[in-house]
């Protein structure tokens, strides 16, 4: 009914359709998020493994391993999501054709993320890291900016792809 309303209400008036073809003001696009949300999956998964290695857990310890679980299970679709932004809005054929293998770079991006999700094994965040730090040096590639790669400055201590910037 309220479409129909809406509808009416168009017609009289005769509102101009407006058109985007982003989500986000164009040129704001940066892999970093998707990177921290990588990093913070590795991390998170660390802190699993310190409580996996106790004997037994007391409640406060069930209560933060829950929080734990939940929160790298948030961060890994994180960082899916903004590398589903960046290749879905931002790259377009002059990428494309620049980096013909993105779409299955993108798409092992999506299932180590999935994997991340299903499981608590470290080396599946590595592998999540190391697949968005090649998205992330690819799409530096596309503006002409060069990379280079080194150890976050904080746990997990893992490499990073970074602009370099002067």
């Amino acid at each position: 009914m309220l479409h129909k309303l809406l509808s009416l209400v168009d017609s009289v008036v005769a509102v101009p359709q407006a058109q985007a073809h982003c989500d986000i003001p164009c040129k704001i696009y940066d892999p970093q998020t998707a990177q921290i949300a990588a990093l913070s999956v590795i991390r998170f998964m660390d802190l699993i493994a310190e409580l996996a290695a106790k004997d037994s857990l007391t409640v406060a310890e069930q209560a933060t391993l829950a929080r734990l679980v939940a929160e790298k299970e948030t961060h890994a679709e994180k960082a899916k999501h903004e590398v589903r932004v960046i290749w879905g809005d931002y790259f377009k054929q002059p990428q494309f054709e620049q980096f013909p293998d993105i779409h299955p770079l993108v798409h092992s991006i999506m299932l180590a993320g999935s994997a991340c999700k299903q499981g608590v094994e470290r080396d599946k965040g590595e592998k999540l890291l190391t697949l968005i730090n090649q998205f992330a040096d690819a799409f530096w590639a596309t503006k002409n900016v060069a990379t280079f790669t080194a150890k976050c400055p904080y746990l997990p201590e893992e490499p990073v792809v970074y602009p370099k910037l002067q």
